[in-house]
């Protein structure tokens, strides 16, 4: 399996954890500017809801599958601190697990502070009842669908599959897995110890997605609601990860296994900081799509 660059895992060494997304991105460019597009059909800016967010990038493999309506089917929810974000930040993930045989997609997801808890998981919920009744008119299988998130991607997938409340028991039994990468699980430790992390006061993305009411943060604590019937799992978390990021992936696995009966697999990206994991995928760097494409094809 293919790893980080020598020049980019020297740079990332260099910027550690600090929160520099426009750093890290500009490492990645020159790699993604050729990534190959070739045997992908993108179908753009489909509506899976009402609001002017609620649309999503759908890519194609064109491979025999698709008239079998057999494909496996990753949705990957971006990151961005619940506040910012869009899916074509994110097509390399698209272009990539297409050209792999996987039917892809992207969607977007209404934003605080318009938007509040619990609107990520409602839409994470969303976007698969969509996708449950119209994935074969592009191929793919409605029980292959693995759900991906990374950031506040990785906290609205948990949300909704790990919580009752957001996918039914009928159209949850035909999630086929989840993958959570970085993602934050605990919404009351990450106001309670915003000076161990580093965190500011006010919070300009907790607080605009969550509020400051700590019954909210206590409702929205995926890690004291899970009830979900144990699922294929993959969680992950970088080397260089935010400190709460490490800490909250440690806290969802050890509750998964010790209360819930879950066996997840646990992923810690070598080399890699909180935003250069989705940059690296497509770039040659199989770190993290290596793993996410094993255990895709171990699901479906």
């Amino acid at each position: 399996m293919n790893s980080v660059p020598d020049k980019i895992a020297e740079s990332l060494r260099q910027i550690g954890t600090g929160f520099d997304m426009p750093a890290v991105q500009a490492l990645y460019q020159p790699l993604l500017a050729l990534q190959p597009r070739d045997g992908v059909l993108l179908h753009a800016d489909l509506a899976y809801g009402e609001h002017e967010r609620h649309r999503l990038d759908l890519y194609a493999p064109n491979a025999s599958g698709i008239e079998n309506h057999k494909l496996p089917v990753l949705v990957n929810f971006h990151g961005g601190g619940f506040v910012r974000g869009d899916k074509t930040q994110r097509s390399n993930i698209g272009w990539y697990f297409a050209r792999e045989g996987v039917l892809t997609v992207l969607p977007n997801y209404r934003l605080a502070p318009n938007s509040k808890w619990p609107s990520g998981p409602q839409d994470v919920a969303a976007v698969f009842h969509w996708l449950l009744h119209n994935v074969q008119r592009f191929g793919g299988a409605p029980d292959r669908i693995v759900l991906m998130g990374e950031s506040a991607g990785a906290a609205h997938v948990a949300a909704a599959t790990l919580s009752s409340s957001f996918l039914s028991a009928a159209s949850g039994s035909q999630m086929a897995g989840a993958v959570l990468l970085s993602g934050p699980y605990n919404t009351r430790l990450e106001g309670l110890a915003r000076s161990q992390f580093g965190l500011p006061t006010p919070d300009p993305r907790n607080e605009a997605y969550f509020g400051i009411d700590p019954a909210v943060w206590d409702a929205a604590s995926i890690v004291d609601h899970v009830n979900a019937k144990p699922f294929p799992l993959l969680i992950g978390f970088a080397e260089r990860d935010l400190i709460q990021m490490q800490v909250q992936a440690g806290e969802l696995f050890a509750r998964l296994v010790s209360r819930h009966g879950f066996a997840p697999q646990l992923l810690m990206v070598r080399e890699h900081n909180h935003f250069s994991q989705g940059f690296s995928i497509g770039t040659g760097d199989e770190s993290v799509s290596g793993p996410v494409l094993k255990f895709l094809r171990g699901c479906c």
